[in-house]
């Protein structure tokens, strides 16, 4: 008999997660629960909300043969008889679950959040009026690169305690701050957004600036399934995994992406497309190993770079050590454009091929080589 596994999520980690056991393993039954039949382009989000056209995706023209998909939303998760209880009733069991549901950012009331279909089209019914950006991460920073470029005459604040790109080497950094003086964008750092109000945002202080759309960026919430299902949860309410990734309390569950908390020798990995999809193909190996009789080995994993567009005709990319912290080396213009794109599109590229996905790459920094558990299409080399 085949063994039943659910992957509940279809976003990058879960589909990596699904396809990597569909390839190694003949012995599983792969099920995939996804909310919607649209496959979510995280890493383009920031494109979408500018109306650019990223194309739909559908999830079932996207999953391996074989695989079955069931759109809908998980409502709970019950652990003790290994079922998936989906909210419209229906009932899913498992011999493994691969948790993969993600993070959102926090709703905030009259502001957007990055994945709203409404942002876009309140963008461009405010093209010559004010956008406030409410956090400068990756994904703030992004937007209001964006947007400034989209629509030269909307007038876009960039509002954040830190400066933005305070996780760069001081090149990559300065780089950036200057790509979004060019274009426009007005960063105010030094400061806390403590609400937003139709036409306004505030800060502390009580300060107020004008602004006709407002995006929120900032913070993440983590689903309640894992914690309600009685699984090993920090304080987040992500579940906590052994070094095989799998939940410290229900060993027949794995946990990847945003919703694990994954320790390395360096802390708990923050989660990102970078470290969610190697983690995927790291699951599925371990669901072959342990369907052929076999233990699961340890995840490994060391951060590579952290890209980010600067619109359509800009980019910066910082190049890291395996913890995260800048290296020396960084990329920018049209070097930049063309590496950033490479990795932002090529998981729907890898997902289509007949490609095995390999297990792991290797980063020579130093003069060392370190392994890192990777799922990316090209093996990328650094030598510094």
């Amino acid at each position: 008999m085949k063994h039943r596994v659910i992957v509940l999520g279809a976003g990058y980690t879960g589909m990596m997660a699904t396809h990597g056991i569909a390839r190694r393993t003949k012995a599983a039954e792969i099920t995939v629960v996804n909310p919607t039949g649209v496959f979510n382009e995280r890493l383009r989000q920031h494109q979408a909300a500018v109306g650019q056209d990223l194309g739909a995706h559908r999830i079932p023209d996207l999953v391996p043969a074989g695989v079955d998909f069931v759109e809908g939303r998980a409502a709970r998760i019950d652990a003790a008889d290994r079922r998936v209880v989906l909210d419209d009733g229906r009932d899913l069991t498992y011999d493994y679950l691969v948790y993969a549901i993600g993070s959102t950012t926090p709703r905030v009331e009259h502001a957007f959040t990055i994945d709203d279909p409404a942002f876009a089209e309140a963008l461009r019914n405010n093209a010559e009026g004010v956008l406030a950006v409410c956090g400068a991460g990756l994904t703030g920073i992004e937007a209001a690169a964006e947007a400034a470029e989209a629509y030269p005459r909307l007038r876009v604040h960039l509002l954040n305690r830190d400066e933005p790109g305070k996780m760069m080497g001081s090149k990559a950094r300065a780089y950036l701050m200057n790509a979004l003086d060019r274009l426009g964008v007005e960063v105010r750092t030094g400061v806390t957004v403590t609400r937003v109000l139709p036409g306004a945002v505030e800060l502390d202080g009580g300060v107020r600036i004008a602004a006709d759309v407002a995006l929120w960026t900032t913070g993440v919430v983590h689903a309640r399934l894992a914690a309600e299902a009685g699984l090993t949860v920090d304080d987040a309410g992500r579940v906590i995994v052994d070094d095989a990734l799998r939940s410290v309390s229900h060993p027949e569950v794995f946990a990847i992406g945003d919703a694990a908390a994954i320790r390395q020798a360096y802390g708990v990995i923050h989660g990102t497309c970078q470290s969610g999809i190697p983690a995927g193909a790291h699951t599925a190996e371990s669901i072959a190993r342990i369907l052929r009789g076999k233990d699961p080995r340890p995840f490994r994993f060391g951060y590579i770079h952290q890209p980010v567009s600067l619109g359509r005709k800009d980019a910066v990319i910082q190049f890291t050590n395996p913890d995260d912290t800048p290296s020396r080396w960084y990329l920018k213009g049209r070097a930049a454009i063309a590496y950033k794109e490479a990795v932002s599109s090529s998981p729907l590229k890898f997902y289509r091929s007949k490609t095995a996905i390999p297990s792991a790459m290797t980063k020579r920094t130093g003069g060392r080589r370190n392994r890192l558990d990777s799922a990316t299409p090209a093996a990328l080399v650094v030598v510094s």
